[in-house]
């Protein structure tokens, strides 16, 4: 008898677990994908073309509210957990709801990490927000210098409609963006790679991204989504942790995981948190990865094209990264730090919230002074606008990694000043060109 399965997640790690896990096993039969986090996920169907012979009608995605009547309806067995950067007490409260309708959790790990035939360097962290992608960015600039070709696989985003349409995804251009339907999610993944002149690839089916990835580079990057564990098996782990949410490698899945998996570990933003804070974050990594080596780094802010000068006394609203000032939990950003080291007086925005983003606020009533850059739609983009439009302030500082104005101009046409974030390194702590050159010697990779 086939094992009825129902899979948990967020338009990302779901569907590469039942590719590289389910798709092909004659003894589980998936019956759906529900649907977290994400808004506009549900409706849709994962294509026959991605599902395969044995689902010629494809799988439909539903709402995870759906999940008790799924499991009594169809006599699901098993239910696969597969989205991240959730408290633990919520993955054990939906584990009670499936126990309670008949039916047992599951929690893929590493075999869900497919092997590359090229050295794999990656990057993670235990929640999202920390800085995984500067981080990125900055290995991918050091491996370019010795003259290694690397390429940036993203961890997976297929949000348009067109699942079939996203099963490989190749970046290296403003047309690319926007020949892909990108939303300002999607965006603030990959735009930061493209206008640097890189290549980053993502999409729904890894194994085929991995075999296109292969043929152009010497080193693979892998940058990680939200806290999540990586989708192809790394040779280097390199997991950062905040803190400026202290004790959150505790209290988030995968987090512990994620830790305990690092080679290295790098406390983020270090001068910008409590010293007290930094050393309870060294003290938690210990315990949980004593043989990890860590390092604490720093974001360096800069305002883009202006000096921090130019903002002092003047009356601003700032923008942010959607998802790490939502789920992420963070009340503040890059904006709102420079903002603030510059003097400017920060417009509390939030009565001004319109359309989707008062829906967001209701969903995040914890939200900050700020911003959040959601648009995971087009209505999403144009509430946005409207919102930043609606805000009594002078100029509009954004954290957010994409060009906004770009995206969502302001209605008024105030100047939009971007702030630019990137890894710094410390005094006194070992050098990652230090740990890029091992890693280039134990692969025998040679620029």
């Amino acid at each position: 008898m086939t094992k009825k399965t129902v899979i948990c997640g967020a338009a990302g790690r779901d569907f590469h677990d039942f590719l590289v896990l389910y798709r092909d096993d004659p003894e589980v039969q998936v019956i759906a994908f529900t649907a977290a986090q994400i808004p506009y996920i549900t409706g849709r169907r994962l294509p026959p073309a991605l599902a395969g012979p044995r689902y010629p009608d494809g799988i439909p995605i539903v709402d995870e509210s759906e999940l008790e009547a799924l499991i009594v309806r169809h006599g699901v067995t098993q239910v696969v957990f597969a989205y991240s950067d959730v408290r633990e007490e919520h993955v054990m409260a939906l584990a009670a709801r499936v126990v309670a309708a008949g039916a047992d959790l599951v929690l893929p790990g590493a075999r869900t990490m497919i092997t590359s035939d090229k050295p794999v360097l990656a990057v993670g962290a235990v929640r999202t927000g920390c800085g995984k992608s500067q981080t990125t960015r900055y290995l991918l600039e050091l491996l370019e210098a010795r003259g290694v070709a690397a390429v940036v696989l993203r961890h997976p985003m297929p949000y348009d409609r067109d699942l079939g349409a996203q099963a490989v995804q190749r970046f290296a251009s403003e047309a690319d963006l926007v020949s892909a339907r990108c939303t300002i999610e999607e965006r603030e993944e990959y735009e930061p790679y493209v206008e640097r002149g890189h290549v980053v690839y993502a999409g729904v089916d890894y194994r085929a991204i991995l075999a296109q990835a292969e043929a152009e580079a010497d080193v693979i990057l892998w940058d990680g989504g939200n806290n999540d564990l990586p989708l192809v098996r790394p040779d280097l782990y390199l997991v950062l942790t905040d803190p400026h949410r202290p004790g959150d490698l505790a209290r988030y899945w995968p987090s512990r995981a994620q830790v305990a998996l690092a080679d290295v570990v790098l406390i983020a933003k270090t001068r910008s948190a409590a010293p007290a804070a930094v050393e309870s974050e060294r003290r938690a990594v210990a315990a949980l990865a004593p043989g990890a080596q860590v390092i604490a780094v720093d974001s360096r802010l800069e305002l883009v094209g202006a000096e921090d000068a130019s903002l002092r006394g003047r009356y601003v609203v700032v923008v942010e990264d959607g998802p790490t000032t939502t789920h992420g939990g963070m009340r503040y950003g890059a904006a709102t730090l420079l903002a603030e080291r510059a003097g400017a007086v920060i417009v509390d925005p939030r009565p001004s919230f319109v359309g989707a983003l008062a829906e967001t606020l209701e969903s995040y009533p914890l939200l900050g002074a700020l911003v959040p850059a959601v648009g995971y739609s087009e209505a999403q983009r144009q509430d946005l606008a409207r919102t930043i439009g609606a805000v009594d302030a002078e100029i509009i500082v954004s954290g957010t990694p994409i060009d906004l104005a770009r995206v969502a101009p302001d209605p008024r046409g105030r100047p939009i000043l971007r702030v630019r974030y990137d890894l710094e390194e410390l005094p006194g702590e070992e050098r990652l060109s230090a740990i890029v050159d091992r890693f280039l010697r134990e692969q025998g990779v040679r620029g």
